[in-house]
């Protein structure tokens, strides 16, 4: 009897064995096929079993990738994409009901009428400023919306809050949410990617690309053509053998230090940082490489140009688009900086001199922008990728007293959207006869991101982190889908 009972236990034993390996098995199966986005709940559930980071949509999706070009400075739309005849009829009168107007910076003058043309193009006959010519091959593609409208007048907090959805800093920027919402579709490079200008950061720098709350793997990683990655290269001295020794040692370290102290972002972003980090020893120098690219492609993006500013903006240009093509759900792309003792001179924040500031900034932001564009379509890829264009906020239509800029204006600006799901040659909204104020659909930050959060298969009002009290959202407690703009 005994020997029976012991061969019942060894069976048992043995069963409980097998059945546990057999478990673990499957669950690694279960999280490698939800990290691939191919289980049931991925694909059919939807909102109502929606998880973070597994690459499910509330609904399917138009988008797959994201692409944001930011011009930093507030860049004027009554001089490069919202055409006003009554401002170059009216030129040098009053503005109506507005005559001792003052603004951010004091009193202004007169309207002005932008000082070039503005040319029909496509077939729509979209009119914009004939300082953008290869631009100008894109607007039947581009969904421009012209009631754009901001909270605040000033550049650092306008930009937090074009790309946080807030005008303070401390909240996740789109990137950020978008990381967290789907997870990462490449395990060797960064989910989200910013690429600053090389005069420097936008205002108000890092806060633009922030995680916010979000755990602190959801930042961007800050790339560009004219960084060099750093601590890429294993030391001479040390053989690859040892290298993953010391990792897995140090790995091991560190998960008995989160198991000391659970909840700690800061550490498991760390962790991850170096993780990828070893990963990108090897696919961060090939996607960086932009040699690879053919001459002909050097030449669409204008990466030879003898402009130094235009050369080194059209590298990140193509480096976007590498990064796009290799999985990085969401780049931003940076056209211009933070401002300087001199007003337009590294943004623009054309204040004083309008003509030459723009006819220094037009060109650098125009070829290569529009060869991304070409690139993207050419290929397939804007079939999946949603581009967007931002900006701050928008100028007056006046010029500033004793000047012959523009002032701030957050009561109208453009911004446009281009890509999947995004029906090109429209405009939604419209300002009044001079480009002063949105007053036909006006529209504002919220209800932006609303409708890229659509277009990615999110519900906007779905996608929240509880923090201090609130279910913080990316549209903040407002949000409406812009449907007009939709394919």
């Amino acid at each position: 009897m005994q020997i029976r009972q012991a061969r019942s236990l060894s069976h048992e034993r043995r069963s409980f064995l097998s059945g546990s390996f057999a478990a673990l098995a499957g669950m690694g199966l279960i999280d490698l096929m939800q990290r691939d986005g191919l289980t049931a709940e991925a694909t059919t559930r939807g909102a109502k079993n929606w998880q973070p980071g597994l690459g499910q949509t509330h609904f399917p999706a138009k988008a797959k990738r994201v692409l944001q070009i930011f011009c930093p400075g507030a860049a004027s739309q009554v001089d490069l994409w919202d055409f006003k005849p009554e401002l170059f009829k009216r030129s040098g009168q009053p503005l109506p009901g507005e005559e001792n107007l003052v603004s951010f910076q004091g009193k202004n003058g007169n309207l002005m009428a932008p000082p070039w043309e503005f040319a029909p193009c496509g077939e729509s006959g979209k009119r914009i400023s004939s300082l953008l010519p290869h631009m100008a091959e894109h607007v039947d593609d581009i969904a421009f919306i012209h009631s754009m409208t901001s909270k605040t007048n000033t550049h650092g907090p306008g930009c937090v809050l074009m790309n946080t959805g807030h005008a303070q800093e401390g909240f996740p920027s789109a990137g950020a949410w978008l990381g967290y919402a789907l997870g990462s579709a490449n395990d060797n490079l960064p989910t989200y990617v910013a690429l600053p200008d090389l005069r420097g950061e936008p205002p108000n720098g890092k806060a633009n690309w922030s995680n916010g709350f979000l755990p602190a793997k959801h930042q961007a990683m800050v790339m560009a053509a004219h960084l060099a990655i750093r601590n890429l290269e294993r030391p001479k001295d040390i053989s690859a053998a040892e290298e993953a020794a010391a990792r897995d040692y140090l790995k091991l370290l560190n998960e008995q230090h989160i198991a000391a102290n659970p909840g700690d972002s800061s550490l498991n972003a760390r962790m991850a940082a170096y993780e990828l980090a070893a990963r990108m020893q090897v696919s961060a120098p090939e996607v960086a490489d932009l040699s690879s690219e053919t001459e002909q492609t050097h030449k669409l993006y204008g990466t030879d140009s003898s402009n130094k500013l235009l050369a080194a903006y059209a590298r990140n240009c193509l480096l976007a688009r590498r990064l796009l093509a290799r999985g990085v759900r969401f780049v931003n792309l940076y056209c211009a900086s933070r401002a300087s003792g001199v007003d337009g001179l590294l943004n623009w924040d054309a204040h004083r001199t309008l003509k030459p500031d723009y006819e220094r900034h037009c060109p650098v932001f125009d070829q290569p922008t529009a060869a991304l564009l070409t690139d993207l379509k050419r290929s397939g890829m804007l079939e999946e990728t949603l581009v967007l264009w931002t900006t701050e906020f928008g100028r007056m239509p006046t010029h500033q007293a004793n000047t012959t800029g523009r002032d701030h204006n957050p009561d109208a600006f453009t911004v446009w959207m281009m890509g999947a799901g995004v029906k090109g040659g429209v405009s939604y909204g419209a300002t009044d006869e001079f480009g002063r104020r949105s007053v036909e659909k006006v529209t504002n930050v919220w209800e932006f991101y609303a409708t890229v959060l659509h277009l990615l298969g999110m519900d906007f009002d779905k996608l929240s982190w509880y923090h201090n009290g609130f279910d913080r959202k990316l549209t903040d407690v407002h949000g409406r889908v812009l449907r007009e703009v939709l394919a």
